[in-house]
């Protein structure tokens, strides 16, 4: 790796330009773009500045595995990169960072299109989601819908608004008031306010769409009506099941002792419904999550409860543990819900861990509860067990229904 970075520029100049092109720029920024041996950059981004042309370098594609040998063969050069607004809000400033190392980028930001669009919408930019659809899938919106919460979603093309404005539609938030905010900070800059239940044309590819969540109380399901994101306890009923489900109460606890946080890999073994993964990558944008369930009907229903419930990146693996195990990404938390009795899973698990990651375990039977039992015994950590009672009508009069118990064993690595 070392031998690597010594072949790359000592210093990359990083400017942010809005659309407002050169004219926008500060005079420290317009310095360090005409200064430079080497200007990089998106086609349109290069079109903003003035000539000459003969040191511009459009940025190939696919860009991130061109991108070392990129700077190797500048790495003699002033070399001065493109951005759009800021480059370390969702931009190639925060990939340069850890490509080159911090300490060899000089930044120059312009305002965000997200601090142009809170501007425009008298939004406070600490009370608003942002939601980066920018190469991923249109169903991350959904985790983020909160019944009168206000987003602002980037989008990866002109066709963006009008597929989170169908997707609204279709999970009950059809009165939404959505404002597409085209070419913010240009001359030529155009807003659109409208339902997303009326939006369905595209609009011009550089845009930014605001949300204003708003529900249709007749035709929402009660499930879809609890979104607060971050929030864990999704009903048991927002999950296409087959009975191998951790259930809500349960699950609350299991999260808490989890312990999401950004960017953080779950493992979660035996997934069943892949309640879970889900609840663990609803808790932040960037945590990630691994499903791991033998049964190829339930793997594919796990990966059709992400989508519906707004994590669609949920990584599903169709495998038996710990076969399945092996060759996976290093987890910063287990859970292992499912599979307990099997043979060396929570050797392969707690062997796979990061020092400080978590290990979660739920065991129902009197199998599974002993060998989490001997497991605590060598290595402590909390043992507890959770006994929930619900309400439920019997005749004409109301008794408790106690569901079956679970043995929680919570273990941190040391």
């Amino acid at each position: 790796m070392n031998e690597a970075r010594t072949e790359l520029p000592e210093r990359v100049r990083v400017v942010g330009i809005g659309a407002d092109g050169w004219p926008g720029l500060s005079p420290i920024a317009r310095q360090a773009i005409t200064e430079a041996d080497v200007l990089l950059g998106s086609r349109r981004q290069l079109d903003l500045v003035p000539e000459p042309s003969d040191r511009r370098v459009t940025w190939p594609s696919p860009l991130l595995p061109a991108l070392p040998g990129l700077f190797a063969e500048y790495a003699d050069s002033a070399v001065c990169v493109l951005a759009s607004g800021d480059p370390m809000f969702h931009g190639i400033g925060a990939t340069l960072a850890r490509l080159l190392g911090p300490e060899r980028l000089d930044v120059i930001p312009q305002p965000s299109s997200v601090s142009l669009a809170c501007s425009r919408l008298g939004w406070p930019s600490q009370e608003t989601e942002v939601v980066n659809l920018v190469g991923r899938a249109v169903e991350n919106v959904l985790a983020a819908l909160d019944p009168g919460g206000r987003l602002l979603v980037l989008g990866s093309d002109g066709t963006t608004p009008g597929r989170v404005a169908e997707l609204l539609t279709e999970h009950g938030f059809g009165p939404s008031e959505l404002t597409v905010l085209q070419n913010l900070g240009a001359a030529h800059e155009r807003h659109r306010t409208t339902t997303a239940a009326e939006l369905r044309e595209n609009t011009e590819p550089l845009h930014v769409l605001a949300v204003r969540c708003r529900t249709d109380e007749e035709t929402q399901p009660p499930f879809e009506r609890f979104r607060t994101a971050g929030a864990p306890g999704l009903p048991d009923e927002a999950f296409e099941h087959d009975g191998q489900l951790t259930k809500r109460d349960v699950r609350v606890t299991t999260m808490a002792r989890l312990a999401p946080f950004p960017g953080g890999l779950l493992w979660d073994v035996g997934a069943g419904a892949g309640s879970v993964a889900v609840e663990w990558m609803r808790a932040a944008p960037s945590c990630r999550a691994i499903a791991i369930e033998r049964g190829s009907e339930r793997a594919e229903r796990i990966a059709r409860n992400a989508a519906r419930l707004g994590v669609p990146e949920l990584s599903v693996v169709a495998g038996t543990a710990p076969e399945a195990l092996r060759d996976l990404e290093r987890p910063d938390a287990v859970f292992v819900g499912g599979g307990v009795t099997a043979p060396d899973v929570l050797r392969t698990c707690m062997e796979a861990l990061a020092p400080g990651g978590r290990l979660v375990v739920n065991a129902v039977t009197m199998e599974s509860e002993s060998i989490v039992s001997d497991w605590y015994s060598r290595l402590g950590g909390e043992l507890v067990r959770i006994g929930i009672e619900q309400a439920a009508p019997i005749g004409g009069f109301t008794a408790w229904r106690p569901a079956m118990r679970v043995t929680q064993w919570a273990v941190t690595k040391r």
